[in-house]
C-alpha cells in the first residue's frame, strides 16, 4: 500500500513504497528536498533558458526529476508559478541604502540594482511587465523604499508615485530594447550590424545627411554598458530636474 499524503503520493516510487519501515535508501537520501524555494529557483533558471511560454509545469517537474503533481504542493498552475517567479526576481534585488547619501544617490542605486536583476535574467522583464499589482513581500518592500527615498527628496504623494511607476517601466523597456536582445548570438549581431550600418550610410546623403552621419552609433549594438548608462542617466536627469522645478514652484 502507498503512502498516501498530499505530498508524498507524488514523488515516492513503487521500489520506496515497498521498502517501507526499512529506513531511507541511498537515492532517497541523496535527493534534495523540494522546497518553493527549489522550484521557483529552476523554474526562473528554464524560463531564462527557453522562455516563458516554453516554461511548464511538466517540463519543470522533469527537470526537478517529480511528477508534475509533485509540483501542486506548492503552486496549483502555471499562473502561481509565474506569480511565485515575479516575487523571486524583486527578492533579489537590492533595496538596501545609505540613509545619510543624497537622494539621488540612493534612487540611483535603487535603479542600477533593479537593472542588473533584469539583465541577468531575460525571463524577468517580461514577467514584471505581466504583473498586473504588486504581491509579496520583495515587491513591496521595494516600492516602498523607493517611495520613501522620493517623499525625503521632496516629492508629494502623486510625483512620487507618477517616478516610482517610470522607474519600473523604464527598467524594462530599457532590458528589451537592448538591440539584439535574448534573440541573438555574437557573430548574428555583428552581421546584423553590419548590414544596419550599410543600409543607413548608403542612404542619399542630400536627403537624410544625419543619418548617414550617425549610421554607425545608430546601428551599435557592441556597447551594453553604454545603453543602459545612457538610459540611466536619463532617467535620472529627469527626476532631479523635475525635483528642482517642484522645489522651485511658488507655495500655494
Amino acid at each position: 500500500m502507498l503512502p498516501c499524503t498530499t505530498y508524498s503520493c507524488q514523488v515516492t516510487s513503487p521500489r520506496t513504497a515497498a521498502a517501507k519501515g526499512a529506513g531511507p535508501q541511498p537515492e532517497d537520501a541523496e535527493r534534495p528536498r523540494l522546497t518553493r524555494d527549489a522550484v521557483t529557483k529552476r523554474a526562473l533558471a528554464l524560463a531564462d533558458e527557453l522562455g516563458l511560454e516554453a516554461l511548464t509545469i511538466r517540463k519543470l517537474a522533469t527537470e526537478l526529476g517529480v511528477t508534475p503533481m509533485a509540483l501542486y504542493w506548492h503552486f496549483r498552475g502555471k499562473d502561481e508559478l509565474l506569480d511565485g517567479l515575479v516575487e523571486r526576481v524583486w527578492s533579489e534585488i537590492d533595496i538596501s541604502v545609505d540613509p545619510a547619501a543624497p537622494w539621488a544617490d540612493q534612487l540611483r542605486g535603487l535603479l542600477t540594482s533593479y537593472l542588473t536583476v533584469l539583465r541577468a535574467h531575460p525571463a524577468a522583464p517580461a514577467l514584471l511587465a505581466r504583473a498586473e499589482k504588486m504581491k509579496g513581500e520583495a515587491a513591496l518592500a521595494a516600492v516602498e523604499i523607493t517611495l520613501e527615498v522620493l517623499r525625503r527628496a521632496g516629492f508629494d504623494s502623486l510625483d512620487a508615485s507618477a517616478i516610482a511607476r517610470s522607474a519600473l517601466w523604464t527598467g524594462i523597456m530599457l532590458v528589451m530594447s537592448e538591440p539584439g536582445f535574448n534573440t541573438l548570438d555574437e557573430a548574428e549581431r555583428t552581421e546584423l550590424q553590419r548590414q544596419q550600418q550599410v543600409t543607413l550610410a548608403t542612404l542619399p546623403s542630400g536627403k537624410y545627411p544625419r543619418l548617414v552621419e550617425c549610421a554607425k552609433p545608430m546601428t551599435a549594438c557592441d556597447e551594453p554598458e553604454l545603453h543602459y548608462g545612457f538610459g540611466l542617466e536619463m532617467f535620472m536627469a529627469g527626476v532631479t530636474a523635475l525635483a528642482a522645478a517642484r522645489a522651485a514652484r511658488p507655495a500655494s
